[in-house]
């Protein structure tokens, strides 16, 4: 079944601990995977960040929000019992436990205080009710660079052929292709190229080149003629290297093409360049970074 979400495992966590005994949470991790029946893949499927997985960093939201709202207790560091709210829980919620259960408590009010938590459940939707703090933001960081891509899309197809062609040059010196602007990349004029839109050395000393092809479309997709002309312009240039960027996208039969090809050429689409922009800093700037910070087990460690 899915990872469960953080709320998911309000009521099987209460229930796990109900014997009123304190449990390591190295044991309720073993205990409710197998309760959710979790596969292998899933219990070790990490978050982007790639420092913990879905599943342990949820058991903690939920453990942290039963805590906050007084339904466990810790009665030495790592260790976790039931208290009588949380056995009451388990009697008033016979099948699920729920943030809206836990804001009857003053406690859990105050903690939840200025985050969306206390927003208007009622337009909220229940997938956002499920993700934990880190999981929402990351989800508003997603929407802002999807966003972003989107605007810069736009911006690009507004500009002039010309500055694509220098924008593709820039991106590829961008991610580190060639060493330096002065000598590394190249705008071609814009008549008698053969389709080749700008050269960049793949190394600084300039042994080896990559072509690029550039298309500034609006609407139209690249299709395979699009492809074999630019494979003729390499083969002119005796490359066997080449990048087609474009800002629309590439149809089934051309990448089917790319594929069969003993060419190397890269396919990059409107969604992959604009990804690439962000990622790179290319046309973009740093507006404001947030600091996610964590408890360092570490410094507390008092084993010595």
């Amino acid at each position: 079944m899915p990872i469960p979400s953080y709320q998911q495992l309000f009521r099987p966590l209460l229930a796990a601990i109900e014997d009123g005994r304190a449990h390591q949470m190295v044991d309720l991790h073993e205990r409710l995977s197998t309760f959710f029946e979790l596969t292998q893949e899933e219990i070790q499927r990490h978050l982007p960040s790639g420092r913990q997985t879905y599943f342990r960093n949820r058991l903690g939201w939920a453990r942290t929000y039963l805590g906050k709202a007084g339904l466990i207790e810790i009665p030495v560091r790592g260790s976790y019992k039931i208290t009588d709210r949380g056995r009451q829980a388990l009697v008033d919620c016979p099948n699920a436990i729920s943030n809206a259960y836990l804001r009857q408590y003053p406690e859990f009010v105050e903690f939840t205080r200025g985050s969306r938590e206390t927003a208007d459940r009622s337009q909220a939707t229940t997938t956002d009710n499920d993700l934990t703090p880190e999981e929402r933001l990351r989800s508003a960081h997603a929407e802002l660079k999807d966003t972003l891509a989107d605007q810069l899309l736009t911006h690009i197809k507004q500009c002039s052929p010309q500055f694509f062609e220098r924008l593709v040059v820039d991106l590829m010196l961008a991610m580190g292709y060639g060493g330096t602007a002065e000598d590394a990349g190249l705008a071609t004029q814009y008549s008698a190229d053969g389709g080749i839109d700008g050269i960049i050395k793949q190394d600084p000393l300039g042994l080896d080149s990559i072509y690029l092809q550039a298309k500034r479309y609006t609407e139209n997709t690249i299709g395979r003629p699009e492809i074999q002309k630019f494979c003729g312009a390499l083969d002119m240039c005796r490359a066997k290297k080449g990048v087609f960027i474009t800002t629309s996208r590439f149809s089934q039969e051309a990448q089917a093409f790319v594929g069969m090809i003993e060419k190397k050429i890269i396919l990059i689409d409107g969604d992959k360049l604009a990804d690439l922009m962000i990622t790179y800093g290319l046309g973009t700037s740093v507006k404001e970074t947030l600091t996610l910070q964590a408890i360092d087990s570490d410094y507390f460690s008092e084993d010595d």
